[in-house]
């Protein structure tokens, strides 16, 4: 393989996972501390916030993973070789 295209490929690995665990990195935090200040407000509806919030979690790691898919490819079933 190519010195350039294998290079090319760890960077754009790294980048895929980086940007790929940001957004939903953020997303997670801002969605955990609104359902928390929920909770607080309305203590009966903890059971539908909770359930909600593992949804919304696992659609947001769903993200996260599709990175990780994308850099494996990169680095390991590289289609630019």
């Amino acid at each position: 393989m190519d010195p350039v295209v294998a290079s090319a490929s760890v960077v754009a690995a790294s980048i895929a996972v980086g940007l790929g665990a940001v957004g939903p990195g953020i997303g997670q935090g801002t969605a955990a501390s609104r359902a928390v200040e929920g909770i607080a407000r309305q203590p009966e509806a903890e059971g539908k916030i909770r359930g909600t919030l593992l949804l919304s979690f696992a659609f947001m790691e769903a993200l996260t993973i599709y990175g990780l898919v994308i850099a494996l490819i990169l680095l390991f079933a590289n289609p630019f070789a």
